[in-house]
């Protein structure tokens, strides 16, 4: 085993020696290009797909290491019709990776010396409580708002069906984008970090008849994004007022600005990374299950 292992190092050692230049080169550009295929493949729905994915690959392994031939067999001759199953799942995700290639520039890709720009800002109690202030104020006149709340999953997908802000949170900001009659009043405003990024966005709707039952479409949107996203969402009915918190496929509804505050604040807390479910909490937040 040692004479084996000596013997793996002396390889090495001579594979380091007679690199040159351009092995170097390459080793460099394929790392480059592993590192943004991995990091684009953590915002979009590609890294629930690999982790199945990865799961498939340890079973096959299992299978090999026991000789199980007739999975290896099955494996085999699927493995062809996985990837281009992979490729037509992947379609828009893929068409939309390109597209922003195209888009960026390469040299601020590779020394990205404006990302301080880009930067959207952290979630503060600051953003918190102008948030809060605007729900309450459009709850108190009974203005419908859909307010999406990005965490660790990209929401760039439904950025692009609407139209872009990029504007400080405050409540002034967000009663004027959801006053009747203005041009950005329809559809979900999203916010990432400190700022409101899009508004009239569209939403996937909520399909399950609990929900359907009961809300309009404002709230069957915010439950929508939520079982397929990690957001938070705030929503106002237009025909009561009620103040509702959208999450991981459950709506809480009647929250007043003491509670809307407390919830956000989960956010605040958590660093944005995840949002625990409060139940029954002072009685308020009435909750039905997606």
């Amino acid at each position: 085993m040692r004479e084996r292992a000596l013997e793996i190092i002396a390889n090495l050692r001579r594979y380091v020696a007679d690199m040159e230049i351009g092995d170097i080169l390459e080793i460099l550009i394929i790392a480059f290009l592993l590192y943004n295929i991995m990091l684009w493949i953590k915002t979009t729905r590609a890294w629930v797909l690999l982790k199945g994915i990865v799961v498939i690959l340890v079973f096959w392994l299992i299978a090999a290491v026991f000789r199980m031939h007739t999975i290896l067999w099955l494996g085999e001759h699927v493995f062809g019709l996985a990837v281009t199953a992979i490729l037509v799942i992947l379609q828009p995700e893929l068409r939309k990776a390109l597209e922003e290639l195209g888009k960026r520039n390469l040299i601020t890709a590779v020394l990205p010396f404006d990302a301080g720009r880009r930067e959207q800002g952290d979630f503060t109690e600051k953003t918190v409580n102008e948030i809060v202030k605007a729900s309450v104020a459009m709850g108190r006149v009974k203005t419908g708002a859909l307010i999406v709340i990005e965490q660790t999953q990209s929401l760039k997908e439904y950025e692009r069906t609407g139209i872009d802000v990029d504007g400080l949170v405050t409540s002034q900001l967000l009663i004027n984008i959801f006053e009747h009659n203005t041009p950005l009043h329809d559809g979900a405003v999203i916010i990432r970090g400190n700022r409101v990024t899009s508004a009239t966005c569209y939403l996937p709707a909520t399909s399950n008849m609990a929900i359907t039952k009961d809300v309009g479409t404002r709230h069957r949107a915010a439950v929508g994004i939520s079982e397929v996203t990690d957001s938070l969402t705030v929503v106002v009915s237009e025909q009561t007022g009620i103040i509702s918190v959208a999450y991981d496929g459950e709506l809480e509804r009647n929250l007043d600005g003491d509670s809307l505050k407390a919830r956000l604040m989960q956010l605040l807390d958590t660093g944005g990374k995840e949002v625990k479910k409060q139940r029954g909490r002072k009685g308020k937040g009435k909750e039905v299950r997606a």
